[in-house]
């Protein structure tokens, strides 16, 4: 059955039009007629089984007919630092990031960082990153999107209120099991391609922050998050 977010009040036994975005991918694109149903969800919680009830030439409405509670959200919540990288590396972390059940996603600049955003462009860039979390949930079945945050320098960052147990992908010479003592409440800090700088990791420990050595290899930075997140996933129940 096919699943799509729309930004639309939904309850159960109501009529509701299509957005534009949901009559061209569901109507025009995958040609639905009359009579098909599909998942609709608005990132509040939960999703929809609708019926297609009625098509018009650009619009469409649809029964709502039952509610499913379950968001598919992973038993922690994780707060990535991501540092932002150019070209399709960035869509990819985002998108595989929220796959594996991310739950806010804080762009930060730093000194490697490869890319700034400027005015008028930081919001277009900002939609479009959020629309790929929007599509990686239509994809993955949560039901509730990440929120992508909009940059700030990784020291104002580190100043912020974060979450109780903080993780940052830097060398670990102790080897120590930092999952341990995780709690069900991260922030994770993963820098550029090129990695953080040692005074920025010296800042993050300061700040709280222990180093999680990942293996050997060192790993590329959209790479990072889909590593760190599918080991939390496995290890934090």
């Amino acid at each position: 059955m096919p699943r799509f977010f729309i930004e639309a009040e939904l309850n159960v036994e109501t009529t509701v039009e299509l957005t534009e975005t949901v009559f061209h991918h569901w109507v025009k694109v995958l040609r639905a007629q009359v009579g098909e149903t599909a998942t609709l969800f608005n990132g509040k919680g939960g999703e929809y089984e609708v019926e297609l009830t009625e098509v018009a030439k650009k619009s469409a409405s649809v029964f709502i007919k039952n509610f499913n509670a379950d968001n598919r959200t992973p038993k922690f919540t994780t707060l990535l630092g991501q540092v932002m990288s150019k070209g399709d590396r960035m869509d990819y972390a985002i998108q595989k990031a929220v796959e594996l059940g991310v739950s806010e996603i804080q762009l930060l600049t730093s000194e490697r960082c490869e890319m700034r955003l400027k005015y008028d462009r930081d919001q277009k860039k900002l939609d479009h990153w959020q629309g790929v979390a929007i599509a990686a949930c239509e994809q993955c079945g949560l039901n509730i999107v990440p929120k992508i945050l909009a940059p700030l320098s990784l020291e104002k960052w580190l100043d912020s209120e974060l979450p109780s147990t903080k993780l940052v992908l830097a060398p670990n010479k102790d080897e120590v099991n930092v999952l341990k003592d995780a709690t069900r409440n991260i922030a994770l800090l993963i820098g550029p391609e090129g990695g953080l700088s040692e005074a920025e990791i010296s800042l993050s420990n300061n700040k709280g922050f222990i180093n999680w050595c990942i293996g050997e290899r060192v790993l590329r930075t959209e790479t990072a998050p889909i590593v760190a997140l599918s080991i939390l996933n496995f290890n934090i129940i």
